[in-house]
Order: structure tokens, then C-alpha cells, then sequence
């Protein structure tokens, strides 16, 4: 981990600062072997939201058995900012992924990536600090604007900010609201949509986050080799980042 890149006590301001300053080290395009293995973190929140809970869990391709599975708590150090989340959860993110008994090949992040204000969101944030392949996997729209989504599953529509493509609205289902899919690091957005649609079975999130949404708030049960199986109580906050 990259803990020379910057320090994480900052203020607001500075985040912006460090936010501007890192965005460059952003790779879109693959840089990145066969995928045999996919993670997802999702961050969750206890002691009335002065805890962060993050959660990471492996599954393997194409069958998306769990492999293993990290939970870690962590002080919050920094405040609610729309659009700096990053310094709220990734230092906590990405102790869960140093925790793993393994490495995986890709890691799918509950929001967003380059479709963000300054093009550094979580994943980004995440995968530059980490040095892993990630993508941004997002419920809801940060910025950009996007047409009509088509209806077929894996189908999708860009999601353009004046007038680059930052990212794609992906309908993983038909009949359901699409997702946000960004690059992290280390990824195209071509790649990057095709992993997260391998990992949608029947309901509209990736298994990925779901996993790791349910380790998060305490409802997943340990998988065979857990790297630090949990349970607690329920709480996290949206994709927003």
C-alpha cells in the first residue's frame, strides 16, 4: 500500500487539493491479467456513525463461490463531505483488502469512480492507494448526464460530463433502475462493464457488493477460510463518493 501518498489527517480543502494532485495516476485502459477472482467492499457504520465497518469478499469467477472474506473497524477521522467520502472510507477499505488471505484479481467498489466531480472517487482512490484493478460501481448518479437507457440486460448508455465519457449506465437487469459504472484503476470501461455484468445473477446489484453489503451490516455467515468473519449491527451509507 501507498501510504507515501499522502496523509489522511486533512482538512476538506486539502482532500480537494490531494484529490486534484492524485487523479493523473489514474490508468483507464486494462492493465490487468485474466480475472479469475473478483472482491467487493461496501462500507457500513456503527456507534452511531463514528465506526466505520468495512467489509471485502472474494468470490471466484465464473461460479461466484466466496473464497474469503475481511471485516474491519475503524474510526471515522474525517467529516461528511459530498464528494470526498474517499477520506472517510478507504483507509478502512483498504485494511479489509490487506487482511484477505488472498489477492484478487479486480475489486468492485459500492460507488463511484472517474464519474466524479474532480474524476478521483472511491475507487479511483482505492485503486491508486492499493495499486489493485478496481471499478466504481454506483446506485446513483454524482455527475454527468446520460439518454435513455436501453432495456436489455448488459445494455448500456454513456454517461457524459461536458463532453467526456466518464462513465457507463448499465442496465444489469431489465426493468430495473441501471447502475453507475466508472473506471477505478488499472481498467477500461469496456473491461470494467463486463466484469461487473459476470457478476449479476438474478437481482440487479453485482453479488460482489451484495456480499459485501451483508458482511457489512452483519449477515453474512463465515465462508471456509475467512480472513476475519464477523457480525455486528446493521448500518452503512449510500454510494455516493
Amino acid at each position: 500500500m501507498s501510504a507515501a501518498l499522502h496523509r489522511w489527517d486533512v482538512t476538506p480543502t486539502e482532500a480537494v487539493a490531494i484529490q486534484n494532485a492524485l487523479r493523473g495516476r489514474v490508468v483507464a485502459r486494462d492493465d490487468l491479467g485474466p480475472v479469475g477472482t473478483v472482491a467487493g467492499v461496501d462500507i457500513g457504520f456503527e456507534d452511531a456513525g463514528r465506526i466505520a465497518r468495512a467489509a471485502a469478499v472474494v468470490l471466484r469467477l465464473p461460479d461466484l463461490t466466496r473464497l474469503a472474506e475481511a471485516l474491519v473497524r475503524a474510526p471515522l477521522r474525517f467529516p461528511y463531505v459530498p464528494g470526498l467520502l474517499s477520506f472517510r472510507e478507504v483507509p478502512a477499505a483498504a485494511e479489509a483488502l490487506a487482511r484477505l488471505p488472498l489477492v484478487p484479481d479486480v475489486v468492485l467498489c459500492d460507488g463511484q469512480g472517474y464519474a466524479h466531480p474532480r474524476r478521483f472517487g472511491l475507487a479511483c482512490h482505492l485503486g491508486v492507494w492499493t495499486g489493485l484493478p478496481t471499478i466504481g460501481v454506483a446506485k446513483t448518479r454524482l455527475v454527468g448526464e446520460h439518454g435513455a437507457v436501453p432495456q436489455g440486460r448488459g445494455e448500456w448508455a454513456p454517461l457524459v460530463d461536458h463532453g467526456e465519457l466518464i462513465g457507463a449506465v448499465l442496465r444489469a437487469r431489465p426493468g430495473v433502475q441501471p447502475l453507475y459504472v466508472s473506471v477505478g484503476h488499472r481498467i477500461s470501461l469496456e473491461t470494467a462493464v463486463g466484469i461487473v455484468m459476470r457478476c449479476v445473477t438474478r437481482y440487479r446489484l453485482p453479488e460482489t457488493t451484495r456480499w459485501a453489503h451483508r458482511l457489512a451490516s452483519g449477515g453474512a455467515g463465515p465462508v471456509s477460510s475467512p480472513a476475519c468473519p464477523s457480525t455486528a449491527p446493521k448500518g452503512r451509507r449510500d454510494s455516493e463518493s
